[in-house]
């Protein structure tokens, strides 16, 4: 259980300006530094490195030399399992404390930092610790005078950039597959999220990953984030954030080496509700939790909710009551339900797409304003609208903030071209005590996540992706190392 005394000691805690870590070394980068502002009250928080193409380069240059030299590559996969076993050792060790500083950088809530960053983050890394030395090559069926193998490589240097919603959480998965499989890394952080990921790397070099094997350059994504996407010693980039950032990252691999890029760009997820729902207060309750939760930044966040016509106006009361219930406030407050949103840019753009929507025709059941205003900080209420139209700019756009767009339904045909009408394609849920039903949902609607009954929860024993315009490739599961591995053949004459 959480102390709240341990985490205002922390909180407490001066947070030393930031360096880059590169080649196993903190060094200061060539472009000056960032200010660190925390969404908790507004203040600076720290500094950290505003890095340069050159900073970029030389951090790449790093990841190269490392793998070629072939001091992890070529590890045996049991003593690549000891090195990450060994670092989510410490991040179990250190979890308390990198949560508090995740969350004085970005603003979640601690309840849910301390089990999706830290807790999340040291699971991640034991799964593919115990994965790597379980995968295996193939042998295929040739005829008697040929042996054909198909052996599993690491591909090289995987380039990650991560968002500010769940930096360690996120980074880890894909940290922690691309290292099992032998990579060597360039880490990018967003500028108002790096210092649980710089920290991170400290302690991966303390569990004994080589130098250079993992580096981590703060700044721009507009100067650092391009070197990445241009830069022809970069295999593979794998990037969670805005589908602008994504279309770009795939011009600098055409005008480069075409190297693979993994993109998971958000969602404008459809949480969808029946009247045959087995526990209609409970999916409120529920549907409440997976969009306004951690301000409503998450990429899987349900944001559209459909609703039957039969229910509707209940069901959204239920809702609101639920909305209205959370405590919005200090995020390191044990008492709070919902932190402070990311930064006031942020913090901006949800309001306004309140007030769009509004113009739009949506009525405003609760919420939608800036509060707590008198702290610094960046907060602002749980917002339900209902009266949304499918085509309204409130449900086709992603808010990233916690503002929920109603929609009312009538019959199943007309909630799946509902839910289908986007162009994204993440994730989704549908209640329903039908289970023909749940079934012809999950294969009518177009999302690579389905829950069925619930939102949210799924583990790392799972693939998380989407379809259409909310990406490719696998975060989480076995099947994320896919991304991090070349198959090569060899066909040999006996």
């Amino acid at each position: 259980m959480l102390d709240q005394h341990a985490i205002d000691t922390l909180r407490q805690h001066t947070v030393p300006a930031q360096k880059l870590f590169i080649d196993g070394d903190w060094r200061a980068g060539n472009g000056g530094t960032l200010d660190v502002i925390s969404p908790i009250d507004g203040n600076v928080l720290t500094t950290i490195e505003r890095a340069t193409a050159q900073d970029m380069e030389g951090a790449i240059a790093s990841a190269r030399q490392a793998f070629d030299d072939g001091r992890w590559s070529r590890m045996a996969p049991a003593g690549r399992k000891k090195v990450l076993h060994r670092l989510a050792d410490l991040i179990e060790r250190e979890a308390l404390a990198l949560s508090v500083l995740g969350v004085r950088d970005n603003g979640t809530e601690i309840n849910m930092a301390f089990k999706a960053e830290a807790g999340s983050a040291a699971s991640t890394f034991r799964y593919y610790a115990e994965a790597i030395d379980k995968v295996f090559g193939e042998i295929a069926p040739t005829a008697d005078d040929i042996l054909a193998l198909v052996h599993k490589e690491p591909v090289g240097v995987v380039g990650a950039i991560v968002p500010w919603n769940f930096p360690l959480m996120i980074g880890s998965w894909k940290i922690a597959p691309a290292l099992a499989a032998g990579n060597s890394m360039v880490l990018k952080p967003a500028e108002t999220a790096s210092l649980s990921l710089l920290r991170l790397a400290e302690l991966a070099s303390e569990a004994g990953l080589p130098d250079g094997v993992l580096n981590v350059v703060t700044g721009k994504g507009s100067v650092v984030g391009e070197v990445l996407g241009l830069s022809m010693d970069v295999d593979v980039l794998a990037f969670t954030g805005s589908g602008p950032t994504g279309r770009r990252l795939l011009e600098y691999s055409a005008r480069s080496n075409l190297k693979r890029c993994y993109l998971e760009l958000g969602g404008k997820s459809p949480n969808i509700v029946f009247a045959d729902a087995p526990d209609l207060d409970r999916a409120a309750k529920v549907s409440a939790s997976g969009i306004f939760r951690n301000s409503g930044q998450v990429c899987v966040a349900g944001s559209r909710l459909l609703v039957q016509r039969d229910i509707h106006d209940d069901f959204v009361a239920a809702l609101a009551k639920n909305a209205e219930g959370f405590s919005v406030g200090d995020p390191l407050d044990l008492a709070s339900d919902i932190g402070a949103v990311n930064s006031l840019v942020q913090l901006e753009g949800n309001i306004g797409f309140v007030e769009t929507a509004q113009k739009e025709g949506a009525e405003r059941v609760t919420g939608g304003s800036r509060i707590l205003e008198e702290t610094g900080g960046y907060y602002m209420e749980p917002t339900v609208l209902t009266g949304v139209k499918s085509g309204d700019t409130i449900a086709q756009k992603e808010v990233f903030g916690p503002v929920l767009a109603v929609i009312t339904f009538d019959t199943e045909e007309e909630a799946v071209a509902i839910a289908n009408d986007s162009d994204f394609g993440l994730a989704g849920a549908v209640w329903t005590a039908d289970l023909s039903r749940a079934h012809r949902m999950i294969r009518k609607v177009k999302t690579g996540v389905i829950h069925v009954n619930t939102y949210g929860g799924a583990d790392g024993t799972v693939p998380l992706g989407g379809v259409k315009q909310s990406g490719n490739g696998h975060d989480k599961s076995l099947h994320a190392l896919d991304k991090y591995v070349d198959l090569k053949t060899a066909w040999i004459q006996l």
